[in-house]
């Protein structure tokens, strides 16, 4: 029997082990999903907090419930570790590090290089190693190819390469893993079948392309696809600011258009581990080749500036009250980058803050899902609790962020000035003057 085929049997019988560098949003919805179908999973995370927390069954992101993960760690079908040479056992490693911007907006891959080179020295005949973290197009050639070749290894025949993009999406009850549909691209025709059978395992759907590069450009082309279109209508609601349009009643009309139309909604800004990042990757990519992606750095240009929109709406607000930014109480309410989440990762929030603390404004926050944020300078500030009086003593309120658990209509009640950035106060009422973006 081949290596290859060794290896279908064994996913098959799901005697393979499976292993997950990065036990974050993406890598600890995928161990779970691999524990509960049978796998024997261990999960690698740099945190020795996480791994003691995992250890003992409790979960730390909202889309885990610790019911559900307990189970698993008392069964042995999954454990965590910070150590990489415990994984020298399993027969599939999925990648799921972080890969975010450098401030120069260049790709910073030192998370997916220090994972490959501490995975290079335990690989072995008949492994798979799958990279999730989106990147760059060409990166699965250029870093994990390279990193498996150095031992002799023959990739498609002994030793199998991957790419399959997350499409995590937390916070969504709607889509998770099962039913969220995956793409997988090998580097070779064999590595894209194994890479299939062993996702084929935990997920419904899984489409094969022709080559890493090509499921490292899906993933681009998803989160451009949004990032492109919010810029276009935050633009958009910058033009019918200008005319004195309602946007919110455009899009709302425009959507009833049964083809050829898909709603997109304005914003504070873009937040997230993925559409603020990932088409930066492909923009900087496309300039080592001389091309400009003009799309991508035009509206990247438009969503960036949505904080200073923000703000801009505070100081008027504030001054048609006859009061100066500086010295007025700022409430912000929600810092996640969207909702029902505790992400802040590029949240508009944070920017939204440091803008209006450098302008002198006193700053509070309340947010449910997030005890706490660490704002430019390493200051902590701590989340509010929530009251009458953290809105009656506030000179603004700024909503942010829309999660499901705020009452709109007490905000009004007890609220000044209200800043609506996310039309969250619409058909509402109340004490509250509000200005919506």
């Amino acid at each position: 029997m081949s290596v290859k085929d060794t290896l279908l049997a064994k996913i098959d019988r799901r005697d393979a082990k499976v292993g997950i560098v990065g036990l974050g949003y993406v890598g600890l919805p995928l161990a779970v999903a691999f524990a509960q179908e049978g796998f024997e999973v261990i999960g690698l995370d740099i945190s020795e907090q996480k791994t003691a927390l995992l250890n003992k069954g409790v979960s730390y992101i909202g889309d885990i419930a610790s019911d559900d993960l307990k189970p698993l760690v008392e069964a042995g079908k999954l454990r965590a570790t910070t150590d990489y040479a415990d994984l020298s056992t399993v027969d599939a490693i999925s990648v799921c590090v972080p890969t975010p911007l450098r401030k120069t907006k260049d790709p910073d891959m030192s998370f997916v290089i220090a994972s490959l080179e501490a995975i290079a020295p335990i690989a072995h005949e008949g492994m798979l190693v799958v990279l999730e973290s989106t990147t760059y197009p060409g990166t699965t050639e250029e870093i994990v190819v390279p990193k498996l070749l150095q031992n002799g290894f023959r990739i498609g025949e002994n030793i199998f390469a991957a790419f399959s993009p997350e499409r995590i999406d937390p916070g969504n009850m709607q889509y998770q893993v099962r039913n969220t549909p995956k793409v997988v691209g090998g580097v070779t025709p064999e590595c894209t079948e194994v890479a299939k059978a062993l996702y084929s395992t935990i997920i419904d759907t899984v489409f094969p392309v022709s080559s890493p590069t090509a499921a490292e450009m899906v993933k681009l082309l998803e989160n451009t696809f949004r990032a492109v279109n919010i810029g276009l209508v935050n633009e958009m609601a910058l033009m019918c600011e200008k005319l004195d349009i309602n946007v919110w009643e455009v899009i709302e009309a425009a959507k009833t258009k049964p083809f050829g139309f898909m709603p997109f909604y304005p914003g504070p800004g873009l937040g997230g581990h993925c559409i603020p990042i990932d088409p930066l990757y492909l923009s900087w990519k496309l300039k080592t080749l001389n091309y400009t992606a003009r799309f991508i750095e035009l509206a990247s240009e438009i969503n960036t500036s949505m904080p200073h929109h923000v703000v801009n709406k505070v100081m008027e607000g504030l001054n048609d009250d006859c009061k100066a930014v500086n010295g007025s109480r700022v409430v912000i309410l929600g810092v996640a980058y969207k909702r029902d989440v505790d992400d802040v990762r590029e949240s508009p929030a944070l920017d939204i803050i440091g803008l209006l603390q450098g302008k002198g404004a006193r700053i509070a926050y309340y947010d449910p899902f997030v005890p706490s944020i660490r704002l430019e300078d390493d200051e902590m500030m701590a989340s509010e609790s929530y009251s009458d009086a953290l809105l009656d003593e506030a000179d603004a309120v700024v909503i942010v962020t829309n999660h499901s658990s705020f009452d709109w209509q007490h905000v009004l009640d007890h609220s000044k000035l209200v800043i609506d950035t996310r039309n969250a106060t619409q058909n509402l009422t109340g004490k509250a003057r509000v200005v919506s973006l």
